[in-house]
This record gives structure tokens, sequence and C-alpha cells, in this order.
């Protein structure tokens, strides 16, 4: 089965059905691909959903730059275009959740350009599990090999846009942050297969039925019986489960294990929260830790989000799309694309109206334009600026001043 990228018909190879070559092998034989990990383990797919929808949900905008103090937004330009429809089943936010998924699962992305002519017509996610940088060097690859069931197709490097993060011994991929808290998801999973099994024993500690040396001899029938009627009544979903047991001839019960409050579990949970937190650089209070969460300390961790953990992937991703996607356009020449992030930064309607009030010294704002914040039809006269009488001739700085001069 051949991969055909010609005329914008694609013929697709089937996904995978072999383990992806990006496995993780953990303590007690804990094994598992770093998409399997991502299913399964609430806490990193807390953390790397919360940088995609958050990524995703920002403005991607084509500027030309027209001066080192101006720019002209390019809404027409075939790039912005592409990045705002990749294809026809893929929205613009669809394309970039998935690929800070991919870049926060894997650190690698990938996107398949879809030509027509010269230019690239559409832009097609290619999962990692099914790629494979082949040949080259450990500087750059010869091919990259798209792997699925049904055989395989190597793609030259111009058709692929490659996103990736750092690794200590190439140029060609990045290295999974899983990798770093394999260890501590792994003890997650012993955890968790132990507090499966307490619920399933009826939440009943574990331990063994002492019988004094001193009491009548016990047949092996009396042993299976005993022992048939405890599981039967006492675990599981037996009829007497979380009762108190009546024990005989002096029996004894001893702990085997170790209780819930000793175990810490609700600790232990938040821990793992917590760390796989710090590897995506997020302010614990963003994940619902909020043990020392304030309205002021989450309001500044909000700001801290968009310029300390946000804003390196905006950059990254930016850049890695102006490097390898926009010189296949030939209009290129001062052309780049940036993350509106300063609509999530611009503060309220409140403080933004105070200080814009206060900066140019009057109202700022037309009654149609005001009337049309509220859904509400524009009248004659609505359209020229108010200025208040206090500014045009009483000689104050802005209509925020009180005092008159001395």
């Amino acid at each position: 089965m051949t991969f055909v990228v010609s005329d914008g018909q694609i013929a697709t190879l089937a996904p995978a059905t072999a383990p992806a070559p990006y496995a993780m092998q953990g303590i007690g034989g804990y094994a598992q691909t770093y998409e399997a990990i991502w299913r399964a383990q609430p806490h990193v797919r807390t953390c790397v959903s919360f940088l995609a929808r958050n990524i995703a949900q920002l403005g991607l905008h084509t500027f030309r730059r027209v001066s080192d103090v101006d720019r002209q937004r390019l809404t027409d330009h075939p790039i912005a275009q592409l990045l705002g429809r990749p294809n026809p089943r893929t929205s613009r936010y669809r394309a970039i959740d998935a690929l800070v998924h991919d870049l926060g699962i894997y650190d690698n992305a990938y996107w398949l350009k879809i030509r027509t002519g010269d230019q690239p017509r559409g832009l097609l996610r290619i999962p990692p599990s099914m790629v494979e940088p082949t040949g080259g060097s450990w500087v750059a690859p010869a091919a990259y090999r798209l792997q699925g069931s049904r055989g395989h197709r190597d793609v030259a490097p111009e058709q692929i846009v490659h996103f990736h993060g750092y690794h200590p011994e190439r140029l060609t991929g990045g290295s999974s942050p899983i990798e770093a808290i394999r260890q501590l998801l792994a003890e997650e999973f012993a955890a968790e297969r132990y507090r499966e099994g307490l619920w399933r024993n009826g939440a009943r500690i574990s331990g063994y039925i002492k019988r004094p040396a001193a009491a009548t001899e016990w047949s092996k029938a009396a042993r299976e019986r005993f022992k048939a009627g405890w599981q039967a009544q006492y675990t599981g979903d037996g009829a007497q489960v979380g009762g108190t047991p009546v024990l005989e001839d002096g029996m004894e019960f001893v702990q085997a294990s170790f209780s819930p409050e000793q175990a810490q579990y609700v600790e232990t949970r938040k821990l793992t929260r917590e760390e796989v937190a710090a590897i995506y650089h997020i302010p614990l209070p963003m994940v619902g830790i909020l043990e020392h969460a304030t309205f002021s300390n989450i309001t500044e961790q909000h700001k801290q989000l968009y310029n300390d953990t946000l804003g390196p992937w905006l950059v990254s991703i930016a850049e890695d799309i102006a490097l390898q996607l926009l010189p296949d356009f030939d209009d290129s020449d001062g052309v780049y694309v940036e993350f509106n992030m300063a609509e999530k930064l611009r503060g309220s309607f409140e403080e933004q109206a105070k200080n814009l009030q206060t900066a140019v010294g009057g109202p700022w704002l037309t009654r149609n334009e005001a009337r049309a914040r509220q859904n509400l039809s524009p009248i004659d006269g609505g359209d020229e600026l108010i200025t208040p009488l206090n500014v045009l001739v009483g000689g104050q700085a802005s209509p925020t001043d009180s005092a008159p001069e001395a």
C-alpha cells in the first residue's frame, strides 16, 4: 500500500498495529507506550491537555514587517488561509490542539505538506508513533519513514514540518518528558492496583487469622469450611462486607499490610500531579492544587502561565512554521506568524477602559460603538466622539481629575 500525495488526493497508510518505537519500561515490569500512558494516567492527560487547550484557543495571525515600529496584518496571504484551515476536515483549533498534544507526549510532532503545484495547499497531522527518521546523520535525516500495518512510505524532509524539542544525543528529534517521570508513574500504577484490590476485597485491610496453639485440633475439612465462609461473608461483595467478624477458639486477626492512612493515598496522588505539572512547568493552581492559592496569587499565576509557561511553546511553534513552512510560498519577505497572546493578558474591560481613558485624556468610544457592544442598533449622531467640557475648556489633564487648578 503506497502513500500518495499529488493533486490533492491522499491514500493513507493504515495505522500500525505493532508497538510504537517510543516505549517506556518502568519498575515492576510496567511497560507502556507513551500514548497508552496518556490514556491511562489522569495526571499526564490533565497537564498535556491543559497546555493544548490553552494554546489552541489563541489566534494564530500572519503579519508583514513594515518597519521596526510598524507591521501589517495579513488575512488573505496563502499561509494565513492554510493555517486557518489546514485541510477540509481539520480546523485551526484542532490542528494546534493535536500539535501540542504530540509535543507534550512525544516531544515530536509532524505535519505532512499536501501540495498542488509548488505551494502547499493542505497540512495533515501524522501520528508520531507512525514516523521514524531514517538515513542521513545525527544532524538531519535523509527521509521520514511513515510506517503502517500495510507497508511503509519514505517521504522527503521537504515534505514534512517537524516540530520537536531537545535531545542530548542528536538533532533529528526530541526526547519525551514522560521518560523523566517513568518511575513515579510506575509507582502510581502499582498503588492503583493495590487500591483496586483493596476495594475488591471489601475495603478490608489485608492480614491473617492467628489461632492459638492450645485450641482443639482443626481438621482440614473444618479449616476449608472456615476459609470459604470467611471469604463468602466478609470479602468481595459478600453479605457482611465491612461488618465485624466473629472469631472462634480464641482466634486473632493480625494486620499484615499498610492501612489506607499509612499508605497516604491522597498525598501520593497529589505528589504525582505536582511532579507531572513541574515537568511541564505548569503553576500548581492551574491544575487544581489549591492549598496555597489565593485570589491575588492566582491572578499573577495566570499571567505567569502565558508569559513563562506557554510563552516558550508559542515562540517555538511560530518559529518552526516560519522556518519549515513559510519558505514554500513565493510571497514570504518580511512575513511571519504570531500567536495573539495579548487577548489573554489585556485584562478586564473595566481595566482597559480606565487605562485607555487616562492615556488619551478623554472618552475613546462613540455611543454607537458602545451600543454595538450591547447588540443595540445605532442612533443618529452616535458616531461622534463626545469630549467633556472640563477637558475641552477646563484645563484639566483628563476627565478622571476632580480638583481644579490652584
